[in-house]
């Protein structure tokens, strides 16, 4: 059940997980996105890549919702929030796969073994210009994965809009997850103890 709360929120992002997250905690939220080309993004380390695409986000957006000084004048603030999350197997930083094939061996990776998942999230008052900005870690290990449930994974589009389309809640992977590490909302895609830290912060 959402509270009505002295001040507004967006998120900024589609992800279903996110909304989900974000709602689950009990905000009202609106959605707006950012048109950032994340693969121009690079940095060395996951963590360092996963801050940078996150903040990435909130400047397009702030940028898009005609920059800071309107929400200045506000009586009340609005608090932006942008996240993401990479998955990171045997120290390789994996984005989203975007061929059937690198889907393939994503996911055979997983099988038997296990992927790390870096997850960022920032939260900026629009108002005040305050920002928290942060990523936390998870670990998700597997069991043998059938090849069957490979060939169905790699046939539905959302494997390709998650990173190292590893969607955990995906009712067909859910079977062979054996135990995650850390936070399932960080895997999921939105650490719910940081985010809401941050929001407590930024106020």
């Amino acid at each position: 059940m959402a509270m009505k709360r002295g001040f507004k929120m967006i998120l900024g992002s589609q992800s279903m997980a996110r909304k989900r997250i974000l709602a689950e905690m009990g905000y009202d939220f609106t959605v707006v996105t950012a048109d950032i080309d994340e693969k121009a993004i690079r940095r060395d380390k996951p963590e360092d890549l996963v801050v940078a695409i996150t903040q990435a986000k909130a400047d397009e957006i702030i940028s898009k919702l005609g920059g800071l000084t309107q929400f200045a004048q506000d009586p009340q603030p609005t608090l932006l929030i942008t996240a993401d999350t990479v998955v990171v197997y045997k120290g390789v930083i994996r984005e989203k796969p975007t061929t059937k094939d690198e889907a393939r061996l994503f996911i055979k990776g997983y099988s038997g073994s296990h992927g790390g998942v870096v997850g960022s999230v920032l939260v900026r008052n629009l108002k005040t210009g305050v920002q928290r900005i942060g990523w936390d870690k998870a670990e998700v290990y597997f069991h043998e994965i059938p090849e069957k449930v490979i060939d169905d994974l790699i046939d539905d589009a959302v494997t390709f809009k998650v990173a190292g389309g590893l969607m955990l809640e995906h009712p067909l992977i859910a079977p062979f997850i054996d135990t995650v590490v850390g936070g399932v909302d960080t895997v999921m895609g939105l650490p719910k103890e940081l985010t809401e830290k941050f929001i407590t912060d930024v106020l």
